[in-house]
C-alpha cells in the first residue's frame, strides 16, 4: 500500500485552514444519523467524544476504568505548551513548530507538527473557558514556565497536576453530552478486537471487565484514543493498567504500526529501589526550571556518597559537576529529555552516580530556595515535593532529589494520515496511540497539547470527510464479521485459560521488560538487539505453553486481563526490536551506539532514514513488511541537532 499523508499543498501556515475548507462536510440534520465509537477517555478520547457529540453525532465512549476521570492523562504533571507568547520573549507558532521538529530530531511530518502549533493557542482558550485553574501571575494573566528543548516560556500549568485539571475539564464536557444523551458511556469495558467489514472499520469487540461478557458494537467510524505502549518495559511511569492491546489488535486488522522503536526515556524519575516494584514515579520536567542537575566530580567522592560517608549538601561547589550546564551552556538543565537521559546514564556509567545503587544523579533546589524561599518553591512545586518525600522519606527542601531516567512516553504508534485516519478506512487514532507529531523524541508538555488538539480540534473537522462519503443508513452487528471477531476473542480467551502452566503473566512481563530495557532501552546496538529478538521469541513460545491464568472468563478476572495484555506486549516488543535493528542511525530516543558523533550525540543518516517506518502485519509468526513514508522538509533545514 502506498502511504499517502494527504497533507495539503501550499504554504505551511495555510495548510490547515485550506484543508478544513476543502474537506467534505456532513450537514447538521445528517450528523445525528451517524454513530461513532470512541475508545479511551483520556484527554484525546474525552475531548473527541465531547466534541463529536456537540456537533450532533451519536457517540459511544468506552473506558476500561470505572470512570473516565481515572484515565492516565490525569498523571501528567508539568504543563501544556501553547504559542501564546504571553511572556513576550520571542515565541511564535513557527518557533513552537521548529522546536518540536528539532526536538524530534527531524523525524516528524512537517504539516502535522505545524498544525499542532497552530491549534495550541486555541486549546488554552478552550480550557480556560471550561474553568481549568491554570496558574496566574499577580496581575491575573496566565503564567508560563520553561520546559526542555525551548528557550522561551510557553508552558501553561496548574502546579504539578496539570493533567488532572485538564482531564477534569474534558470530563465535564463529556459528562454534559452524556447527560444530553448524545454520548453513551461504557465503563469497565476493554477493546479486544476491531471489526472490519468490506475493508472498513465498522465496530469493536469488548469484554466487560466485571462480568466477563464479550460484546460487539457497531458504528460508522471508530476513533482510538488508547494511549501509548511504554509498559512493554514493565517498569515505566505509566499506570499498571496502561497497555497496547487496542492499538495492537487494530494493527493485526490492517492498521500499520509506525516507528515502534521510538520510545522516550524521561530523565527525572525516582530511581528503582527494589525488585518488588511494579511501576516508577515521575518527577515533573518542570522541576528542571529551578533544580540543578549534578554529580560528584570524582569517582572517589561519589563512592563516599554512596557509602553514606558524605552528605550531598556538604559537598562544595568545586567538587560538583553540573554536567548539563557544562556540556550545553545555551540550554543547560532544560535540554530535551533524550539528551538529559543519556547524559545521566553516562555519569552513572562513569561510576559517578549516587544513591545506594549508584544509578541516580542529583536534582538540587538549594540555589532557588536561597535566592527566593522555600515557600516560593512550594507554591510552584509543592505537591511534587510532597510526593517525593512520601516515597523516599527524604526532604527535598533540605537535600537534593535523587533522579534517574525511566520509560515514560512512546512516540511510535499507529500510522495516520493528515486526517488522523489509519490505513484502515474509518479507523482513526488520536493522542499517544498515533505516531504523528513528535518524531523520535517528544518535548516536555507536548503530550497534553497533542491529545487536546486531536480531540477538540482535528478529529471533529476531519472525520466528516470520511463520513460524508458513507451512506447514513444504520450499521448493525448482524454482519458475519462481528460474529467472527467475537468468536476469535472467545477462542483466544479459552486458550489462555486452558494452558494452566507454572508461571504467572507477571513473571513473563518482568522477563520481557528486562530484555527490552537492557537491549532496546536508552541505548541499543545490533548485537544486543539480535540477542533480544531471540530471547523474546523464547518468551513467546514459553508463554503460550506455560502461562498460568487462574479463574474463569465469567467473572472479574484480572489475571486473565493481564495475560491478554502481556501476550500483545510480547509481540509488540519483537516488532520494536525489528524496527530498531532496521534503523541504522541514531535519532532522538533511538540511540544506536554504533552511530554517534565524537561528542556522543545522536548521529542521523538523513540520506537513508528520513522516513516513517510503517510496519504491516502479515500473519501469525510471520515477519512484518516495512512500508516507508518519505519525509520531506521544505521549511526547516536538516542539521545536526545541537543544544550547546
Amino acid at each position: 500500500m502506498e502511504l499517502l499523508s494527504k497533507a495539503p499543498e501550499g504554504p505551511l501556515a495555510e495548510k490547515w485552514d485550506k484543508h478544513k475548507f476543502n474537506v467534505k462536510l456532513v450537514n447538521p440534520a445528517n450528523k445525528r444519523k451517524y454513530d461513532v465509537i470512541v475508545v479511551g477517555t483520556g484527554l484525546a478520547g474525552a475531548a473527541a467524544a465531547a466534541s463529536l457529540a456537540e456537533l450532533g453525532y451519536n457517540v459511544k465512549a468506552f473506558t476500561y476504568h470505572d470512570s473516565p476521570r481515572r484515565a492516565h492523562s490525569i498523571a501528567a504533571q508539568g504543563g501544556i505548551n501553547a504559542a501564546k507568547n504571553y511572556q513576550n520573549d520571542g515565541d511564535s507558532v513557527f518557533r513552537l513548530f521548529y522546536d518540536t521538529i528539532k526536538g524530534g530530531d527531524y523525524r516528524a511530518r512537517e504539516a502535522n507538527v505545524y498544525r499542532l502549533a497552530q491549534v495550541s493557542v486555541n486549546i488554552i482558550d478552550q480550557c480556560v473557558a471550561q474553568g481549568v485553574p491554570f496558574a496566574r501571575e499577580y496581575g491575573g494573566l496566565l503564567a508560563n514556565r520553561s520546559f526542555g528543548g525551548a528557550q522561551v516560556s510557553r508552558t501553561f500549568y496548574a502546579r504539578g497536576q496539570t493533567g488532572q485539571q485538564l482531564l477534569l475539564g474534558a470530563y465535564s464536557a463529556l459528562s454534559r453530552q452524556v447527560a444530553y444523551g448524545k454520548v453513551k458511556l461504557y465503563t469497565r469495558s476493554e477493546l479486544l478486537d476491531v471489526v472490519v467489514v468490506d475493508g472498513q472499520a465498522r465496530g469493536i469487540v469488548t469484554r466487560n471487565l466485571v462480568t466477563g461478557e464479550v460484546q460487539t458494537h457497531a458504528s460508522h467510524a471508530v476513533v482510538l484514543a488508547t494511549g501509548g505502549y511504554g509498559n512493554v518495559f514493565y517498569l515505566s511511569t505509566n499506570a499498571m493498567y496502561c497497555n497496547a492491546t487496542a492499538a495492537w489488535r487494530a494493527h493485526k486488522k490492517g492498521a500499520y504500526f509506525a516507528n515502534p522503536c521510538f520510545t522516550q526515556i524521561h530523565p527525572t524519575c525516582i530511581p528503582v529501589s527494589g525488585d518488588y516494584q511494579s511501576k516508577l514515579t515521575l518527577m515533573s520536567e518542570s522541576l528542571r526550571n529551578d533544580g540543578r542537575v549534578w554529580v560528584p566530580k570524582t569517582v572517589e567522592l561519589a563512592e563516599r556518597v554512596r557509602k553514606g560517608e558524605v552528605k550531598p549538601q556538604d559537598i562544595g561547589e568545586d567538587d560538583r559537576d553540573y554536567f548539563l550546564e557544562r556540556k550545553y551552556p545555551a540550554f543547560g538543565n532544560l535540554v530535551p529529555r533524550d539528551v538529559a537521559s543519556r547524559n545521566a546514564k553516562q555519569m552513572c556509567d562513569e561510576k559517578r552516580g549516587v544513591g545506594a545503587s549508584g544509578l541516580a544523579v542529583y536534582l538540587d533546589f538549594a540555589d532557588v530556595i536561597k535566592r527566593t524561599s522555600a515557600e516560593a518553591v512550594s507554591q510552584k512545586y509543592g505537591n511534587l515535593f510532597e510526593m517525593y518525600e512520601k516515597i523516599t522519606d527524604e526532604d527535598p527542601y533540605k537535600q537534593p532529589m535523587r533522579i534517574y531516567p525511566a520509560v515514560h512516553y512512546t512516540m511510535g504508534g499507529l500510522w495516520v494520515d493528515y486526517n488522523l485516519q489509519t490505513t484502515v478506512p474509518g479507523l482513526y487514532a488520536t493522542g499517544e496511540c498515533n505516531f504523528s507529531d513528535h518524531g523520535a523524541n517528544r518535548l516536555g508538555a507536548s503530550a497534553l497539547m497533542q491529545g487536546l488538539a486531536d480531540g477538540y480540534f482535528v478529529i471533529p473537522s476531519t472525520i466528516g470527510d470520511y463520513l460524508a462519503a458513507t451512506p447514513p443508513k444504520p450499521v448493525t452487528t448482524d454482519h458475519p464479521a462481528f460474529a467472527e471477531a467475537k468468536a476469535g476473542v472467545q477462542a483466544r480467551t479459552e486458550q489462555l485459560l486452558s494452558i494452566n502452566g507454572n508461571k504467572t503473566p507477571d513473571e513473563f512481563h518482568k522477563a520481557l521488560g528486562h530484555i527490552m530495557w537492557e537491549y532496546c532501552g536508552m541505548a541499543r546496538n545490533a548485537e544486543g538487539l539480535k540477542y533480544a529478538k531471540a530471547e523474546i521469541q523464547k518468551i513467546k513460545k514459553e508463554f503460550w505453553t506455560n502461562v498460568k491464568v487462574v479463574g474463569s472468563n465469567d467473572e472479574m478476572n484480572q489475571a486473565l486481563e493481564k495475560a491478554s495484555r502481556v501476550a500483545d506486549f510480547i509481540e509488540l516488543g519483537e516488532l520494536m526490536v525489528d524496527d530498531a535493528l532496521n534503523r541504522n542511525e541514531s535519532c532522538g530516543g533511538h540511540f544506536r551506539e554504533e552511530y554517534q558523533t565524537p561528542e556522543g550525540e545522536a548521529l542521523r543518516d538523513d540520506e537513508h532514514y528520513a522516513y516513517v517506518a510503517a510496519w504491516e502485519y502479515m500473519g501469525e509468526n510471520q515477519p512484518e513488511r516495512l512500508n516507508k513514508e518519505e519525509l520531506t522538509f521544505e521549511n526547516v533545514k536538516l542539521t545536526q541537532r545541537s543544544y550547546k
